[in-house]
This record gives structure tokens, C-alpha cells and sequence, in this order.
């Protein structure tokens, strides 16, 4: 009996043993972007940043030189708690304003109803967390919001980045991943006759 429990003993011991010396570094290691990994986003950051994207997706501080990109909430979509107001009876109209904007250009209003930028970090909850690299380039190439739901409403010009390689799609998205995620759970579309707009369908506001 004492031979199977030194036995029993020694094996545990060296279970653990490997589990810290193998299994541990090669958790760490797989969480660590190799050399090639890293280049990809960066290449991926240059795009979001020469594409704009920060126009509309990042909220913005308010400076005497105007409004510039909080890069705290960098790429986190129109802020959730910022109320917009009311569009005005006949402000829209092919001889009036095409199209009107939040301070944080984060809301826009226009022909299509309301539009809210995107939260782009890789929050699980309320940003892109849940996408898959495949669901980020059918979205571009088709206009479709997670590849297959509802239109991508504008100012989002999807047409131009749907003309992008695969490969600057998938730097964009990597980089986007590599992210800090911030929880802003941005507001459903609205509709020009009032309706709140989601993924794959549309509901009553």
C-alpha cells in the first residue's frame, strides 16, 4: 500500500513539474505575436490610420484648434452615454443639408435615417470581439453588417475598402484585434421612419 502511494505521490509531483516547465511557457509563448505577426499590424494600424477611420469611430477631445481623436477611446464608436439631438423638421432635403453630424462626428444623420460609428475594439460585448476575420472581410466586400445582416449605412464609404486586398483587410483586422477593448455598447441605426435597425432584421424603436 505505501509503494502505491509514493508511487501515486511521484507521479503527481512530475504531472505538475511538466505542466510548469511545458505546458505554462507554452501558453505564454502562443499569447506573444511572433516577428511576422507584429509586422501585420502594424502594416494594419498605417491603414486604419491613413484610411480616416478614426473620423468617425473615435470619439473626440475638444481643443481651440477644434476636435481631435481621444486616443484613450481610440476606435471605440459613438460614446453610449453622448445623447444626440432631434434632426430638425426639414433640415434634409436635396436643396438644404445632405447630411448632419454629431460634435464627436460619431452620429450622422441623413436620407438613410441615423447612423452610428461602429465600436471597432476587440470588446466581446459591444465591439468586434465575436467577429471572425472571414465575418470582417465579407461585411467590406458586401456592405452587410457581420457579412450578412442589415446595410452598412454611410458615411461608412465600405465600397472603397471592398476594392482592398485580402491581405490589407486581414492587417486591418489584426490590428484592430490587438487592441485595447473598450466596453460602449453604441445605439442601433434608425430608420428614416423611426425604426431601430439590427443585425439581420429590423425592430420597433
Amino acid at each position: 500500500m505505501k509503494s502505491r502511494i509514493v508511487v501515486f505521490a511521484v507521479l503527481g509531483i512530475s504531472m505538475l513539474v511538466a505542466a510548469f516547465l511545458v505546458h505554462r511557457p507554452l501558453e505564454a509563448q502562443s499569447k506573444k505575436p511572433s516577428a511576422a505577426a507584429k509586422q501585420v499590424i502594424k502594416r494594419g494600424e498605417y491603414l486604419v490610420t491613413v484610411g480616416g477611420c478614426d473620423d468617425c469611430h473615435s470619439p473626440k477631445i475638444f481643443t481651440p484648434e477644434g476636435p481631435v481623436p481621444d486616443t484613450t477611446k481610440r476606435l471605440s464608436g459613438h460614446p453610449a452615454e453622448d445623447k444626440v439631438p432631434e434632426v430638425p423638421g426639414g433640415a434634409l432635403g436635396p436643396d438644404k443639408w445632405g447630411a448632419l453630424t454629431s460634435n464627436h462626428f460619431t452620429a450622422w444623420a441623413g436620407p438613410w435615417g441615423v447612423s452610428y460609428a461602429r465600436n471597432l475594439t476587440p470588446d466581446v460585448a459591444t465591439g468586434l470581439g465575436s467577429w471572425t476575420e472571414e465575418m470582417f472581410i465579407k461585411a467590406l466586400r458586401t456592405g452587410k453588417d457581420m457579412g450578412e445582416g442589415r446595410p452598412i449605412l454611410p458615411p461608412m464609404p465600405w465600397p472603397n475598402y471592398a476594392q482592398m486586398t485580402d491581405e490589407d483587410l486581414q492587417a486591418i483586422f489584426a490590428y484592430l484585434m490587438s487592441l485595447k477593448p473598450i466596453e460602449n455598447a453604441v445605439p442601433d441605426p434608425v430608420s428614416p421612419t423611426g425604426e431601430r435597425m439590427q443585425t439581420g432584421r429590423t425592430i420597433s424603436k
